[in-house]
């Protein structure tokens, strides 16, 4: 019958590639999927303004796992995580240490609070299109 065999990879021009995402624990990209189908409504909200590269050529992911962590929405080309977030986050040591680890990591992070993402989309969008350009 069929066999399966990998291509092979010879010729002029060839450059081995890395991967473009790191493993993940399980239970992350399961919480991460689970966050995808049921999103909070301000997150419903962004992705709608972000997805299928509505902003210009940028690309954004929503909802991926990196590391210990789910970021809400990530740019890599521009490496640019966006996070919006609920009055839990107001003073979180936890966010702080996040952040130090996606710095480390080269990422720059924008955070907007739910209620800036439901009745300003348009003052959120331009703060966000600000920032990548910067980069």
């Amino acid at each position: 019958m069929w066999e399966r065999v990998a291509p092979k990879a010879t010729g002029e021009g060839f450059v081995p590639q890395t991967p473009h995402h790191r493993p993940t624990a399980k239970r992350i990209r399961n919480f991460a999927r689970r966050m995808r189908r049921e999103p909070t409504d301000a997150e419903a909200a962004m992705w709608h303004l972000l997805r299928d590269r509505r902003l210009a050529p940028f690309k954004f992911r929503r909802q991926v796992p990196f590391q210990d962590f789910i970021l809400d929405f990530v740019c890599f080309e521009r490496r640019i995580v966006i996070e919006i977030d609920g009055s839990q986050h107001a003073s979180s040591a936890r966010d702080a240490a996040r952040e130090d680890v996606l710095m480390a990591e080269g990422f720059r992070i924008a955070r907007y609070w739910n209620n800036d993402v439901l009745l300003q989309p348009s003052a959120v969008l331009e703060d966000i299109l600000v920032k990548l350009a910067e980069s």
